[in-house]
């Protein structure tokens, strides 16, 4: 059976500048991006779907584009504020696009097969992708990837994390929990998602829905999002679908801040030590 992977990157480069979180971490030049996609395509997934902004295109396909391409199919859809459903106009004041939700919901015509959604500039580790991979095709459920909290966390500032709540296995809600540091109250072993999600092309109809009513609510408040989650859990409410919580113990990765940098470096050299990449 096919399963894509939805590479969520049209927010690249807004933290700190053009497309610098694609810089090179990797011994020999690789992004995360690199082997987030080799990741993918060893666990079996047989197609990249990009969600980049237009004004990136020719940054991003330069940067990352051309080489990914020779690995595996690749397809690219843009997020772009003013995409709106019919009956929308974009406020004035509003700066960037509409969240996670709304990023995966600019894929819908070009997903074709269950899939896995993941963000551009995080590293997840090698063995959730086989994982996800397995559950994704041989389930008719939707799944993410449950992270422990201790394990997602910058030395360099706080974070925002989807805190979840679930029982036997499954999830119950997700919360978007803002401004987690290392000192943080919430215990480390808390199951949270980064955006590591498994669907199927049945999400598009509950992501229409929802975003329509996220606008009714906030489409003049220049700074809401519509998060991925928001509908993941419509979705389990209202079509009465369950989420399994795939628990991982992988160690993420990510440049939240320019300062992670280096530490990530790090990082990824001793997974190429280890031969995982060789």
């Amino acid at each position: 059976m096919n399963a894509e992977l939805v590479v969520m990157a049209a927010g690249m480069g807004s933290r700190f500048g053009g497309l610098k979180q694609a810089a090179p971490i990797g011994p020999n030049g690789e992004m995360i991006i690199d082997l987030s996609v080799h990741d993918a395509k060893k666990a079996g997934f047989n197609k990249a779907i990009f969600i980049i902004r237009k004004e990136i295109e020719e940054d991003f396909r330069a940067a990352c584009g051309k080489r990914i391409e020779k690995m595996i199919d690749v397809e690219y859809v843009f997020q772009e504020k003013d995409t709106l459903p019919e009956g929308y106009s974009l406020p004035e004041g509003r700066q960037k696009p509409w969240g996670t939700g709304h990023a995966i919901l600019c894929a819908k015509d070009a997903v074709k097969n269950p899939f896995l959604i993941i963000n551009a500039d995080d590293y997840y580790g090698q063995s959730v992708y086989k994982t996800m991979y397995d559950y994704l095709v041989n389930n008719n459920e939707m799944c993410m990837a449950g992270y422990h909290l201790g394990n997602t966390l910058s030395d360099n500032g706080t974070v925002s994390r989807g805190v979840c709540r679930h029982e036997d296995g499954y999830l119950i809600d997700t919360t978007e929990t803002h401004e987690i540091g290392k000192d943080t109250d919430i215990p480390l072993d808390t199951i949270v998602s980064m955006n590591m999600w498994g669907l199927d092309v049945g999400i598009f109809d509950c992501l229409e829905k929802e975003f329509k009513k996220f606008l009714d609510k906030n489409i003049n408040e220049p700074k809401t999002e519509f998060y991925i989650a928001e509908a993941i859990n419509a979705r389990m409410k209202n079509e009465d679908k369950k989420l399994r919580i795939l628990e991982t113990k992988e160690q993420w990765y990510g440049v939240t801040y320019a300062a992670d940098t280096e530490a990530v470096k790090k990082a990824i050299k001793e997974l190429f030590d280890k031969g995982l990449y060789n």
